[in-house]
């Protein structure tokens, strides 16, 4: 490759990637002024990632506009330094959502999911008590099994739906408890339960309670929880191609660069 194709490219690529930081730093700061705790919660993190995007990009573009060779020495080790980051999350990710499945429930359309099968890494998060407070505010609202009953009026209908993982986790007691479902909502509780599992003791009907503390719920967030990191497996998996490409033309910009300050008297 040319100097000056290099050169050219890693300026735009720079220059691009510096205004694509400084609208992700803008969202960060939209977030962290949210009354959404889940959202402000996050806003740190997009912040962190949009200011380290803006120092890189910073260093290549003046890099390559000026044939500053050290800025470009220092733009290539920081991509590099995230090309591995990001080859050590996706082999983690990868790792993390080849554990779980779910398993078919008779009679019905959803699937119903055992904590015990994930991954170590979603378990201790999830067995945290503080964690999965936080979490349960985030991704477990209350609401969502209250509209189950408005959703599904007759029994027939509920049966037939098909449930997303937290709803079948959190808004109703394990199939194993053999509770008689009166509608969507509303089980009978006054049936002994079948299933020495500890989920059938802490379901309740209230929508406040349900089965929110059950470790079918927390199973149902960890299968939610591994569908959002096989999105970013695959996101990854294709952003290191394309960090890979950039990084080799940083290479060749950062060594013709090089070659014309020695050429010069």
């Amino acid at each position: 490759m040319s100097a000056g194709m290099s050169t050219f490219m890693i300026k735009w690529i720079n220059l691009l990637s510096t205004l694509s930081a400084v609208g992700v730093m803008g969202y960060g700061v939209w977030m962290s002024s949210q009354h959404d705790d889940c959202r402000r919660f996050l806003a740190l993190p997009v912040l962190a990632l949009g200011a380290v995007v803006l120092v890189i990009s910073l260093f290549g573009f003046v890099g390559a506009l000026k044939n500053v060779a050290i800025l470009l020495w220092l733009y290539l080790l920081m991509l590099c330094l995230i090309l591995l980051a990001i080859l050590v999350v996706t082999v983690l990710a990868f790792i993390v959502i080849n554990n779980g499945t779910g398993h078919t429930v008779p009679g019905q359309r959803y699937k119903e999911y055992q904590l015990s099968e994930y991954s170590s890494l979603f378990k201790k998060q999830l067995n945290n008590k503080h964690y999965w407070e936080h979490l349960k505010s985030c991704l477990v609202r209350p609401d969502d099994c209250k509209n189950l009953a408005k959703e599904y009026k007759m029994l027939k209908q509920y049966k037939a739906a098909i449930l997303t993982p937290i709803e079948a986790g959190c808004c109703r007691p394990p199939s194993e408890c053999g509770f008689p479902a009166i509608n969507a909502s509303f089980y009978d509780l006054s049936f002994h339960p079948v299933s020495t599992n500890k989920d059938c003791k802490i379901y309740k009907n209230s929508v406040a309670r349900k089965c929110y503390d059950c470790d079918s719920c927390k199973a149902g967030v960890a299968e939610y929880m591994k569908t959002k990191w096989k999105v970013v497996a695959i996101f990854n998996v294709i952003l290191f191609v394309v960090l890979a490409a950039i990084y080799m033309v940083g290479c060749c910009a950062r060594r013709n660069v090089s070659r014309v300050r020695s050429d010069k008297p």
